[in-house]
């Protein structure tokens, strides 16, 4: 068993280790790989199937949380959804409190988010992208650890 647990938890380093180094030397694609995985997202806010709808709700609470509007190009993210509805708020609805902070501005008699929600997901990326390579650094050399005590139980069980 402390065979198996050191094989599972080396094949979890190398992986760590592999994502950490790719994460470093692809830093600066980051942008692109976004680009490709936002367009997808884009088709859903347009679409109309029962997984567009979920993925349409999930995004609005998002949306409203992030105090941003559509993916890349604001409401014209949403297509024919700019006037849908979820939990009693349309698509990129601003507050009144945000409207006073200047976040807002007038869309069809209603006033929707400015920011796209792209331009914050890369802020937070880059600005979390070291932290996030720090911690799976840090892990591995808890896992490394993990490896040496139980290589060393293993050997210490095979001589008695």
């Amino acid at each position: 068993m402390l065979l198996l647990f050191f094989i599972g938890l080396l094949l979890i380093l190398i992986l760590q280790v592999t994502g950490g180094i790719l994460g470093a030397v692809y830093k600066p694609q980051l942008e692109e790989g976004l680009n490709l995985t936002l367009k997808e997202a884009a088709d859903l806010l347009k679409g109309n199937s029962e997984n567009a709808k979920q993925v349409q709700e999930s995004w609005q609470k998002f949306q409203l949380q992030g105090q941003c509007c559509g993916l890349d190009n604001g409401i014209n993210d949403w297509g024919t959804n700019s006037n849908s509805v979820f939990d009693g708020k349309k698509v990129c609805e601003c507050e009144k409190k945000y409207q006073e902070e200047n976040l807002c501005y007038l869309y069809q008699d209603r006033y929707i988010f400015k920011q796209s929600c792209k331009t914050l997901l890369l802020d937070f990326l880059k600005k979390n992208m070291d932290i996030i390579m720090g911690i799976a650094f840090g892990m591995a050399v808890i896992e490394v650890l993990g490896l040496v005590f139980s290589m060393c139980l293993y050997c210490q069980i095979q001589r008695k």
